[in-house]
């Protein structure tokens, strides 16, 4: 294990590099020029992409993971720490699966989604959550109400992905914490290849027998392939206001965790 490395922006809370086994690498401050998605997505498409593969999205997510999935949101969990009575976002929660251990701890949990058919699907299997269609670009909460924030998978989707960092940052109170899990890039370099070929090849053909719009999933390998690396992801949340900012990589870097605080 090695040590989490002080960053230049780090405000003092030492509390974020602790907690979640494994290595965490704090992040430098870079010129905002220098992290850029490119991606250009609507809210509408996206909306209505997920809409049509909820009822079947949990499952094919397992599948294209080989049961990754399922490690991914322990960690996510667990370096989000819920808490009793905590004030928790889970934005992008879909059908809840996300939400669901949040919930378990005895948080306050607030699962939010954009797809009505994601929410539609996740209300009828988890009918306690008090799940909400929101818009991540302008969340339909107060400043400062939530202990702690969090997205899993879909912060690549955002249209706007700078405004959707400082909504969260908005909402969030001074001193909770930001969880982002989401795809990354790999660190090895032959993996990192080997990987390209898996979301150009594989991932379309298993999607196609499996998913109930298996167009989407190309959509999913593109999106993936065009998102910021690790430390470009970080320089996003430095300019959206967060602090401390670090990631931990999980799976060689396929899937990446960023942590910060408000």
């Amino acid at each position: 294990m090695h040590p989490v490395r002080p960053a230049r922006d780090v405000s003092g809370d030492a509390g974020l590099a602790g907690g979640v086994g494994g290595p965490w690498q704090a992040s430098a401050v870079r010129a905002a020029s220098e992290a850029r998605a490119t991606l250009a997505r609507r809210r509408a498409e996206v909306a209505d992409m997920f809409d049509r593969v909820a009822p079947r999205y949990d499952l094919v997510n397992d599948l294209l993971s080989l049961g990754q999935d399922r490690r991914w949101r322990s960690e996510t969990v667990a370096a989000v720490a819920p808490r009793p009575g905590q004030r928790i976002l889970d934005l992008a929660a879909g059908t809840g699966t996300s939400s669901r251990p949040f919930a378990d701890a005895g948080a306050l949990v607030v699962p939010a989604d954009l797809s009505e058919g994601m929410l539609t699907v996740g209300k009828r299997r988890q009918p306690d959550l008090a799940f909400v269609n929101a818009d991540a670009l302008a969340l339909p909460f107060a400043d400062g109400v939530f202990d702690a924030v969090t997205i899993s998978f879909g912060l690549r989707n955002v249209e706007d992905v700078a405004t959707a960092l400082a909504e969260l940052r908005r909402v969030t109170r001074p001193g909770g914490r930001i969880v982002i899990c989401e795809f990354s890039t790999p660190t090895w370099k032959p993996f990192r290849d080997t990987y390209r070929n898996y979301l150009l090849r594989a991932l379309p053909t298993i999607a196609g027998a499996t998913a109930s719009n298996p167009a989407a999933y190309d959509y999913l390998a593109e999106s993936i392939l065009a998102w910021p690396d690790q430390h470009a992801l970080a320089d996003l949340m430095v300019a959206a206001g967060w602090r401390g900012v670090g990631w931990k990589n999980l799976s060689g870097g396929v899937v990446a965790l960023h942590r910060a605080h408000a």
